[in-house]
């Protein structure tokens, strides 16, 4: 099967991300920043009312890790779906992005104008195929002839399809109904689908108070989901001393919020839309303890993306099998400061 790679090998990237980090340059969104003091503008999307981004931005934590290498953060639209952010980093509208291995592997097919700095390990209890509590499915076998709710090319379809492979189920046995990630609650809860294949963001919701129960969870189905942080490449070239300041920043703070995750909740509110109750915290706190924090990128790391890959090309999502290595950097070994 053919392999897609890229003229640029990971050592010459790595060269090219140290030249860039001694010579004056243009910050992502147009501000300049270099060894002269200028301050550098690095895009985030909004991480809402919880998690790392949301208390650093409260806090002020985030904003002076970035300053010590002359940069501040500028907060663009709000995190989501993978496949949108990795075409706003390919346009050139956003500079960093979280996602899932398996949405970058799908995207980086498309638009790979980026490039992977950190990972953390899979989330066994946070993903999964849901039912509702009351529903007559109680196995992955029970899927035959029914139809699951997921979004296309990434986490959900990934985990939809694991189980049915590790259950014997053959895929044209089940109706994939493919809908955005947002789109999904109404049609679950109105019964037009049997099941829905996701991930924690809108699992926890649905399984707070019991309204719902996962059918199978991603450590069940040995899920190689890993989280991903990805950096437009032209940023990281730019600015490489920025993205190591900012995967300091991430490790450091997923270390603190797995040691206590309900610091991290309800950041700025505890009430309305985007407040989590306390029957969600109950499912919430649980999944966040048990995740890791982020990571380089290893080579054990590169092996499960790999398998990804190869699992995505196998089941037709991807035209081919991606090589990933050459969409890596080697965050360790950026820069601490401009030169």
């Amino acid at each position: 099967m053919t392999i897609r790679r890229l003229t640029l090998t990971t050592a010459a990237l790595l060269s090219s991300l140290a030249l860039a980090a001694c010579s004056s340059t243009t910050g992502g969104s147009g501000t300049g920043g270099d060894s002269t003091g200028a301050t550098i503008t690095i895009r985030i999307p909004e991480d809402g009312n919880s998690g790392v981004l949301a208390l650093g931005k409260k806090d002020g934590s985030l904003a002076r890790a970035l300053a010590k290498v002359h940069a501040k953060v500028q907060w663009t639209g709000t995190s989501g779906p993978f496949a949108p952010a990795a075409q706003a980093l390919d346009s050139n509208a956003l500079d960093v992005a979280q996602g899932s291995i398996t949405s970058a592997t799908a995207a980086l097919a498309q638009s790979p104008g980026f490039r992977l700095f950190a990972a953390t390990a899979p989330d066994k209890l946070g993903e999964g195929i849901i039912v509702k509590s009351d529903s007559p499915l109680h196995t992955v076998k029970d899927l035959a002839g029914r139809k699951v709710a997921v979004w296309h090319g990434g986490t959900a379809e990934y985990l939809l399809l694991k189980a049915l492979q590790q259950n014997g189920v053959p895929v044209d046995q089940v109706q994939r109904v493919y809908l955005q990630p947002n789109q999904i609650g109404p049609v679950y809860a109105s019964g037009q689908v049997d099941a829905w294949s996701t991930w924690a963001t809108y699992a926890v919701p649905q399984l707070a108070g019991g309204k719902s129960r996962f059918l199978v969870t991603g450590g069940e189905v040995g899920s190689e989901n890993y989280a991903v942080w990805a950096v437009r490449t032209g940023f990281a070239e730019q600015h490489p001393e920025v993205v190591r300041a900012f995967y300091e920043y991430l490790h450091e703070a997923g270390l603190k919020q797995q040691a206590d995750p309900a610091a991290y909740l309800n950041v700025n509110t505890t009430a309305g839309p985007e407040a989590v109750s306390p029957a969600q915290q109950a499912v919430q706190v649980p999944i966040d303890r048990a995740r890791g924090t982020v990571e380089p990128i290893n080579g054990a790391d590169l092996e499960h993306f790999h398998t990804v890959a190869r699992f995505f090309a196998d089941q037709g999502i991807t035209k081919e099998y991606l090589d990933v290595k050459p969409y890596l950097i080697d965050v360790a070994a950026l820069p601490k400061e401009a030169r």
